[in-house]
Formats: C-alpha cells, structure tokens, sequence
C-alpha cells in the first residue's frame, strides 16, 4: 500500500489524450468552478467519475446533513469517465479471460455485485430525470466474426448456462437484421446489461448531486493531502479541509503513492463518427441504437447511438496499449486511429464516405489478481480505486462500498466486497512482457479486431 507518513505528495496529475468524444457530441452542459478559497466539509471525495458520484450520492443517503464535496482534476465528464464504451455489464466480463468467464462460484458473487451497483445507477437515473439515451436497460450482443469467435461464443453460453443466466443466440442473419452489416457470423444476446451515454449520465449525476447540497470542484487538481485536524487536501487555487476523504482515482491511487508495483496502467482507444445523414442511416438499416463487445476480449467494441439531435453516429473501441506513464504519446494516437479506420471499413463498407469526428484515449487500471485497490489507507482516508477495465459498474460499485465502509454501514453486501484480496504484486519485467502479451492476443483475436 506504502504512503507510509501523513504528508501525502501527488507524483503526477491526469493526462488525457485526444477529446472525450461522448462529452464533445453533448451541448453545452453545467460548468462548476474551481476552488479558489479556503473550504472546509465533513466528506471530500476526489473524483468526479463513476466511483466519485457513487461515492458522494451514497454519502448523501447515508449521511443527509453532512458537509460534502466532490473534487476533481478536469471538467466533469471530459475524463475517463466521458471516454468509457458505456455497457454497464451485469455478467462476468475478465479482460485477461480468453471468453469473459471465470470460476462458477465467483462469477456468481460478482454477477450480484454487479446488479447491485446497475440498480444503483438505475436509482440515479429515476431519481435525476435521466432519459433512456443516458441510461437504458437494453442488454447486449457479444459479437463474433469468425469461426474462432463463434467458438468463444459458444464457450460462455455453456459457462452462463451453467450459472442459470439468460442468454439468446443470434445467427448471421439475425446480426445482420441488428446492425445492417454482414461482418458478423453470430452473437450471443444477454439482457441484463444497462447501456449508457457515460457523459450524459456523469453530468445528470453531477448536476442531481449539486441540487441535493453536494459541492463539486471542477479543474480543482489535489496536488497533497495532509493529515491535519481530518485531512488537508491541498489545491493550487485553495486548502480543502475534510474530516474524512474518498480517494475515487482509479489507477492515480499509485500518484498518491499507494500501491506500488501493484496497479497495472492500460489506455484503451475509441473513434466516434461525425453524424450520419439521413440517406446514409438508411442505406445502412439496421436497428437505431444497439452494443457489440467482441467474442474475444481484445477484439473490437461497437456501438450505434442516436444522439440528443436524434442523429445515428457509430462508435469503434479497439486496441490496449501498456503505459505505466499514465501517459501516451500524440504519436500513438494518431496511428491508433488509422486502425479504427481500417475496422469500421471492414464492418460497414457502404459508409467510406462517414470521416471520425472524435479520436481518444481512455485509461484503465487494473491488477495481476483482478483485485480493487479499496478500504482505509490511513485513518479517514479510504480507497475506491482499481476499476480492472469495467469503470462504469465496478466504478459504481465500490464508490458505494467506500462510503459504507467510512461511515461504518456495516452489511452483508459490504462484507463481501471487503473480503476481496487487494491487487497483487507485479511480477517483474511486465514493462517488456505487457506489451508483448498484448501484441499477440490482438493477432490471436484476428477478424474479431
């Protein structure tokens, strides 16, 4: 865990390639000033994500007439938290699985955590007017376009069978009918997965929390904490005094020096189209909205949306890069993007007039072990890092857990999220080994990229 005194330094603050495109398709939203005096409050949270809004809207209940503030780097949404896929999946989704599956015992308790956190978020949805473009129970297709795939596909129906899960099969034809492309050979169809515009349901968040008394903090970067009288979150504009923090940073817990050698930093990379034209939304037919994660994990992730104009724009996520910098390069950037071009070429060859409108960079952390980097760090201060690639519904879920756990909401359900080991250590040579390991699941995934 290490940060071993009370005088915590930041090492680096976040640095975000290319525009959070689900951000930038949105209209003008609510901007919250930065901390520019002096403050104090009963909570901070730091972080404005999904583990930070679950966080402080959990507070709230928990704690109706405390002080709260939530603190973050950037602007609201334009963060990881804008530059998400949007599937908040309620089954076993292992990155590092070769078809998503686990262990029939442990998938079982991560399938109820993860309804717990979705039904949190639906709480959200209802109780801050979210439209179903923000955030919908509409389930999702894993879409396979090889032999290769379809075998994967096959093997976790079998595993969701044998955990009594709903799923449906869908041919050749029946993708087709749903995305208005032949490119895929079949999908596997599972219900329970909540699909959101991640932007538009953080803003409803930020906006829903501000109404309910909580503080939020844009462009308010915490550059040191100090443990004094609580804690002293240090700021470049003002001291935020705190008698308990919520350290909601994903992989920036090892900025704030916990976890050493044990978080494992990963971009994942996305292009969105500009809007489709009337006559070009057609030709392609199709269904209006729908979400396809690839067969095999390291595969290509696709969705169709219409967005607040109404107008259809596709998205293309592939391709993880190992950047224990938190960083990557412009460089990077822009070849990944050449690479979105050739997959949406390959899916939807009528549409080779469509251009990219948005080109990003999202970051991810995860561990050796699959673990979270969650509890107390130090008295008052306590984690919920360490999202392992699903930020939206494992973001969620611990920001709930952190603040049960900080106000001594003891449950079942708390129990069972702490019973989890923390991340492990890395083994050595993965600043080689990472790289390498990635190459070759992308060229194992083949046609699924």
């Amino acid at each position: 865990m290490s940060a071993s005194n009370d005088a915590i330094a930041v090492a680096r603050l976040p640095v975000d390639p290319g525009p959070a495109g689900w951000d930038a398709i949105l209209p003008a939203g609510d901007r919250y000033a930065p901390l520019s005096a002096d403050h104090t409050v009963d909570w901070l949270v730091v972080g404005a994500g999904f583990a930070g809004l679950s966080a402080a809207r959990r507070l709230r209940q928990l704690c109706p007439g405390d002080r709260i503030a939530v603190v973050d780097a950037t602007r609201v949404a334009a963060g990881p938290a804008g530059r998400n896929s949007g599937f908040m999946i309620d089954l076993p989704h292992d990155l590092t699985s070769h078809d998503y599956g686990g262990g029939v015992d442990r998938d079982r308790v991560a399938i109820a955590q993860n309804r717990a956190a979705i039904d949190f978020a639906a709480g959200a949805a209802a109780d801050y007017g979210m439209d179903t473009g923000a955030f919908a129970r509409a389930g999702k297709v894993n879409g396979a376009a090889s032999a290769r795939g379809d075998g994967l596909n096959r093997a976790y129906a079998a595993h969701l069978s044998a955990l009594g899960e709903q799923h449906r099969w869908l041919d050749a034809a029946a993708m087709a009918q749903l995305t208005g492309t032949d490119y895929y050979t079949s999908g596997l169809f599972t219900p329970g997965t909540a699909m959101i515009q991640p932007a538009a349901y953080i803003r409803a968040m930020a906006r829903g929390l501000t109404a309910e008394g909580i503080e939020i903090f844009e462009d308010t970067p915490v550059t040191a904490l100090d443990r004094e009288n609580g804690w002293v979150a240090r700021t470049p504009g003002a001291r935020l005094q705190a008698g308990r923090v919520i350290l909601a940073v994903n992989g920036h817990a090892q900025s704030f020096g916990f976890y050493p050698g044990r978080l494992m930093h990963v971009f994942t990379w996305a292009s969105m189209t500009r809007a489709l034209t009337a006559d070009e939304a057609a030709a392609l037919g199709g269904a209006p909205a729908w979400g396809i994660t690839p067969a095999h994990p390291l595969g290509t992730t696709v969705r169709r949306i219409e967005d607040h104009d109404g107008v259809a724009r596709i998205i293309i996520r592939n391709r993880f890069t190992y950047e224990p910098g938190m960083e990557a390069s412009p460089t990077r950037l822009k070849r990944i993007a050449e690479g979105h071009r050739r997959a949406f070429a390959a899916r939807f060859p009528g549409l080779n007039a469509v251009e990219m409108e948005h080109v990003w960079g999202g970051r991810l952390c995860l561990s050796w072990n699959d673990a979270p980097a969650f509890g107390e760090l130090r008295p008052g201060l306590f984690a919920a890092c360490c999202q392992n690639g699903l930020g939206t519904v494992k973001g969620t879920l611990s920001g709930m857990r952190a603040a049960e756990l900080a106000v001594g909401e003891a449950s079942p359900a708390l129990d069972v999220f702490q019973a989890q080991p923390g991340p492990a250590r890395l083994p050595p040579g993965l600043a080689v080994g990472a790289p390498a390991y990635l190459r070759w699941q992308e060229w194992r995934a083949g046609r699924e990229v």
